[in-house]
C-alpha cells in the first residue's frame, strides 16, 4: 500500500508538479527527509545528503508541505524572556509512509527502534490536525523548545489558550513525564489550558495539576 502510494504520488505526481529529473535522487532525497522526522530541519543538512542544491531541497519540501504529504510545524514564541529555538520541525503526516521510507516493515521493530518516538510523534500529530479539520478548525499547532533543551512536543492553539501535549512511548505513565509541560505552564501563565501525555498504553491517570496522562486510543 505504502510502495504503490509513492509510486503514484510522491514519484509521479511530484515528479511532474516540480519537473523532477533524477528520480533517484528524489527517493534518496525522501529518504533523508523521513530520517529526520520530528527533528529540527537543516536544509543544508538535508540537501547534502542527496546531493542536492539548496533551492533545489527548498522547492522539493515546499511542494511537499503545499501538497498535504509533510508538515512543517513551527516553533511557538510568545513574550517570556527566554531564549527560544527558532528553527522549524518536519513530520509525514501519514505514518505509512514515514515507515515505508525508513525501511521499516515490522510494527514491533519501528516501535522498538531508534525512530519509535518520531513515529508516535507522527501519529499523534496526525491525529490532531485530521480532528480539528474534521470539526472545521484551521490546524494551529506548534512547538516550543528552549535553547537549554526544556521542550514541549506540540501547543494546539484554540482562541486565546494553548493546549500543551507532550507524547511519551512508555505504555506506563509518571509525573516525571510531565516535567517540561510544566515548565511551559509556569511559562504560559494563565494562557496555557489543561495539558496531557499522550501514550501508547490503556491507563488514563493525572500527572499532577491539570496534567493527564491519555491513552493514544482516545485521541
Amino acid at each position: 500500500m505504502a510502495s504503490s502510494y509513492a509510486q503514484t504520488y510522491l514519484e509521479r505526481d511530484v515528479r511532474t508538479l516540480q519537473q523532477v529529473g533524477d528520480l533517484s535522487q528524489f527517493h534518496s532525497f525522501l529518504r533523508a527527509l523521513a530520517a529526520r522526522c520530528s527533528q529540527l530541519l537543516n536544509l543544508t543538512d538535508l540537501a547534502k545528503d542527496p546531493g542536492l542544491a539548496l533551492n533545489t531541497a527548498k522547492a522539493w519540501l515546499s511542494v511537499l508541505e503545499a501538497t498535504y504529504q509533510v508538515l512543517v510545524l513551527r516553533p511557538y514564541f510568545a513574550n517570556i524572556g527566554k531564549r527560544l529555538v527558532k528553527t522549524p520541525k518536519v513530520f509525514f503526516t501519514d505514518v505509512g509512509t514515514l515507515c515505508y521510507l525508513s525501511g521499516l516493515k515490522d510494527p514491533a521493530h519501528a516501535a522498538a527502534g531508534p525512530l519509535g518516538g518520531a513515529i508516535m510523534e507522527t501519529a499523534v500529530l496526525s491525529e490532531i490536525v485530521k480532528t480539528l479539520m474534521h470539526r472545521g478548525l484551521d490546524p494551529s499547532v506548534y512547538f516550543w523548545r528552549t535553547s537549554v533543551g526544556s521542550e514541549v512536543d506540540f501547543l494546539i492553539e484554540f482562541g486565546i489558550k494553548l493546549v500543551p501535549v507532550e507524547v511519551k512511548l512508555s505504555a506506563t505513565p509518571r509525573p516525571s513525564m510531565a516535567a517540561s509541560i510544566k515548565t511551559l505552564r509556569d511559562d504560559l501563565g494563565d494562557r496555557a489550558a489543561p495539558r496531557y501525555v499522550i501514550h501508547p498504553g490503556d491507563m488514563r491517570i493525572p500527572l499532577g495539576s491539570e496534567v493527564t496522562a491519555l491513552p493514544f486510543a482516545e485521541l
